[in-house]
C-alpha cells in the first residue's frame, strides 16, 4: 500500500473548493436535504410535493438534483415550515479561534 497525502476537509466542501458564499451554499444544501428527506418520508410524488409547497414540479426536481440557485435560504425554510418542521435559529458569539462568523444548519 502506498502512503497517500491528503488534506483534511474543513467540514464545508464549498469552502474547501473556494466557492463564494460557501456558508450560504452549505446551509441551502442542508435545508434542501431536510426537505427531500421529509418528501421521501411521506412517500410523496414530485407533483404532490409541489402542490403542498405551492411551487411547480420542476422546482421539486431541481431541489432533488441539488440545483439550488433558484432557492433562497428563506424560501427553503418556508418549505420546511409548510411540511410541518420546526426551525430554530440560534445567534451566538463567534468562536475566538475562527476569523469570521459562520452560518450553519444543525
Amino acid at each position: 500500500m502506498r502512503n497517500r497525502e491528503y488534506t483534511p476537509g474543513s467540514g464545508n466542501v464549498f469552502a474547501d473548493l473556494n466557492f463564494p458564499k460557501a456558508d450560504d451554499l452549505l446551509a441551502k444544501a442542508a435545508l434542501a436535504a431536510r426537505i427531500i428527506a421529509e418528501i421521501q418520508r411521506r412517500r410523496l410524488m414530485q407533483s404532490q410535493a409541489a402542490a403542498i409547497l405551492g411551487i411547480d414540479q420542476p422546482k421539486i426536481s431541481a431541489l432533488e438534483h441539488g440545483k439550488l440557485s433558484g432557492f433562497s435560504i428563506e424560501r427553503l425554510m418556508r418549505c420546511l415550515l409548510v411540511l410541518g418542521r420546526d426551525i430554530e435559529i440560534v445567534v451566538k458569539a463567534r468562536a475566538k479561534a475562527r476569523l469570521g462568523a459562520r452560518l450553519r444548519v444543525a
